[in-house]
């Protein structure tokens, strides 16, 4: 069972406030480590910040523009009729889950996701498969929902169109709920950051929450000194791989010489002129100190560095 808020003319503020009020089937696979594209800590910041902020990118905005065409295509090459629901669903036994499905079959107990992927990610939908984290959402629309199957059907740029039936399986959407309801939980609602999982986005939070240092305070670091010793042989792996990469480039450099592009049957190589303007901060500050105080931002931040005892 579920309830349901009519989206129909919602001011997308609005909308985006609202989907903070519960995970979504995107946030079903980041929240499983199955989204390459973001994490459980982008979930967790999205839901617990109360700025109410337009993630959108060029990307995301051809796939909602896209959006009608795929679901048009995919009524041609099955003969099924599909309807816009506007609404979000909010599953009444889980609350913490919410729904804003593309699609839904008319006549048939199904939902319609759609997407749109780039000729670059074509291999990922090759042979029949299904990128997991799509699954993963779709498997989340019927936990909400209550429906026994949903289709994904899937545009491939300058390639071609693809759809696929995904039946219901209980046993996947008792493993999802669990694991939503636990993140939502112990995160969400305790305000309790995920493990620390290496991303850019794991960094902003930290110094968002953690700004500033306060000075002189010291804490004992217990638990930590094989996780260090790793941390050495990792930047020792690094300098050593990026000594070999330049080399590698470097002698690419010497084959090309006065060349601005190099290629073969595999790869495109290009090494090309770039002018960059830089303003002289030195001389800007001898010989024009008024001005440059004026124009001085400092902003505070908290450098990380590790020594040996």
């Amino acid at each position: 069972m579920y309830t349901t808020t009519s989206i129909l003319g919602m001011p997308h503020k609005d909308w985006l406030a609202l989907r903070k009020t519960g995970l979504g089937g995107s946030d079903a696979g980041a929240i499983c480590g199955l989204n390459p594209y973001t994490s459980s800590i982008h979930v967790y910041k999205d839901k617990v910040s109360e700025d109410v902020e337009d993630s959108d990118n060029e990307s995301m905005r051809q796939g909602r523009d896209l959006e009608d065409y795929v679901a048009k295509r995919f009524m041609k090459a099955t003969g099924l009729k599909v309807r816009r629901s506007n609404m979000m669903y909010r599953s009444t036994a889980h609350p913490c889950m919410i729904a804003d499905v593309d699609r839904l079959i008319v006549g048939e107990d199904a939902g319609l996701e759609c997407k749109t992927a780039s000729a670059y990610n074509a291999d990922k939908w090759k042979d029949d498969k299904i990128p997991a984290h799509y699954l993963a959402q779709c498997y989340h629309y019927m936990a909400v929902t209550g429906k026994k199957a949903w289709y994904i059907a899937v545009v491939i740029l300058g390639k071609e169109f693809k759809y696929a039936k995904i039946e219901r399986d209980e046993e996947i959407i008792s493993n999802l709920i669990s694991i939503e309801e636990k993140f939502w939980k112990d995160h969400v609602e305790a305000k309790v950051m995920p493990d620390p999982d290496g991303t850019d986005v794991c960094d902003e939070i930290l110094d968002e929450y953690f700004h500033i240092a306060k000075k002189e305070q010291a804490v004992e670091l217990l638990g930590f000194d094989e996780k260090l010793r790793r941390r050495e042989e990792v930047i020792a792996l690094k300098d050593k791989l990026e000594t070999e990469q330049k080399q590698i480039e470097q002698e690419i450099k010497l084959f090309m010489q006065n060349s601005e592009i190099a290629f073969s049957d595999n790869y495109r190589v290009s090494w090309s002129n770039v002018d960059t303007a830089r303003i002289d901060t030195k001389r800007l500050k001898e010989e024009q100190p008024e001005l440059y105080k004026e124009f001085l931002k400092v902003t505070t931040s908290r450098r990380f560095s590790v020594k040996a005892a």
